[in-house]
């Protein structure tokens, strides 16, 4: 083997492993929180997804990169790449929904749902359209980037590549997050809800002593006024209740 042969294999084997890396975060960087929204753009994307994938290259070049270059290859890496990385971005943008059906609970029990609702991308409450855009500006002043990277490499660990997860983890993997999800989304809202509760009950209270008094036209301004100051004071400690269980998947995935 030439001298000139050496640096040419290596340099397969590590465009090899930026590809396979590749695979498997375009794939969760098409759905994954902040970096995977609409807003921002495919162009920008991609490159964030390239960046991610040569920073990681190092680390797990000995694992991947020992895998013969064969279409065979290729085409499960693919499969099985691609289904991964999918699974996980999904995963992680359960915790988008949980913001958002929050911000939705939270409105409907407060007659704010039709505030501005439509200024979104996607079409939502005002309280969940400030809820998500906190949360995303919440994650990357925490440092989601390397948060990310770190939850890249675990995943190697707990799906190797080249292999088809098991559809029973999955699917039970599945079902515990969403579940988890929206018990999430309900605790968050739970301020809303006990606002919303004590107003219609005191409402009832006060049609019945005086069934001659509007209570709507008198209650409207009150629970107008009480979401935004539940918000105010309850916001904070929503978001980091959020961003702890954010912190808490990605440190122990699958569990």
């Amino acid at each position: 083997m030439s001298l000139l042969a050496l640096p040419v294999d290596a340099l397969g084997a590590l465009a090899w492993t930026v590809w396979l890396i590749l695979l498997r975060i375009g794939a969760a960087f098409a759905v994954l929180p902040a970096f995977g929204e609409r807003m921002v753009s495919v162009r920008m994307r991609l490159g964030l997804t390239l960046a991610l994938s040569l920073l990681l290259a190092p680390a797990l070049h000995d694992r991947l990169g020992d895998w013969p270059l064969t279409l065979a290859a290729f085409l499960r890496a693919l499969g099985t790449e691609t289904v991964v990385g999918l699974f996980l971005g999904l995963l992680l943008r359960l915790f988008v929904l949980a913001l958002q059906t929050a911000g939705s609970i939270a409105a409907q029990s407060t007659s704010l749902s039709q505030l501005m609702g439509q200024t979104g991308v996607e079409p939502m409450p005002a309280i969940g359209t400030l809820l998500t855009i906190a949360g995303f500006a919440l994650l990357m002043a925490t440092g989601f980037h390397i948060k990310v990277a770190q939850f890249f490499l675990l995943s190697y660990e707990l799906l190797p590549p080249f292999r088809f997860p098991d559809a029973a983890t999955l699917a039970d993997a599945g079902r515990t997050r969403v579940a988890r999800s929206f018990a999430l989304a309900f605790s968050l809202a739970a301020p809303f809800v006990v606002l919303s509760a004590l107003y219609n009950l005191t409402l009832g209270v006060i049609n019945k002593a005086m069934p001659q008094l509007m209570v709507a036209f008198v209650g409207a301004p009150v629970i107008t006024f009480g979401a935004i100051a539940v918000l105010l004071l309850s916001a904070p400690v929503m978001l980091t209740a959020w961003l702890f269980a954010l912190d808490s998947f990605l440190a122990a995935p699958l569990r």
